[in-house]
């Protein structure tokens, strides 16, 4: 399994409707893309102060690399990501990604 860990700052203007609707679009991919098996997003609620400004993020789970690499150029995964860098501050700049082998 390869788990896809995105961390982002939204711009300080992005509503908390328009980050919803981000989200949604994102978690509606899974479904549309064979291999992609769970979505999670949310907030940084960490305490420890070490977030970098990095205010929300999400995980996605995906059955193994080649699923993954089907979503990248996906057109629907082109669409919500477009939205959710738009939102960013700083657009690509405003994230991290971080992609793991989870098991053998």
């Amino acid at each position: 399994m390869i788990r896809h860990v995105v961390l982002f700052k939204f711009r300080s203007g992005v509503s908390a409707d328009e980050r919803a609707e981000i989200y949604a679009g994102l978690d509606a991919l899974v479904g549309q893309i064979d291999g992609l098996l769970s979505a999670t997003f949310g907030p940084n609620i960490s305490p420890e102060g070490l977030g970098q400004g990095f205010n929300d993020g999400f995980i996605m789970d995906f059955a193994d690399a080649a699923a993954r690499d089907r979503y990248l150029p996906h057109p629907a995964h082109q669409a919500a990501g477009a939205r959710l860098v738009a939102a960013l501050e700083g657009g690509t700049d405003g994230l991290v990604v971080f992609d793991m082998k989870i098991g053998d």
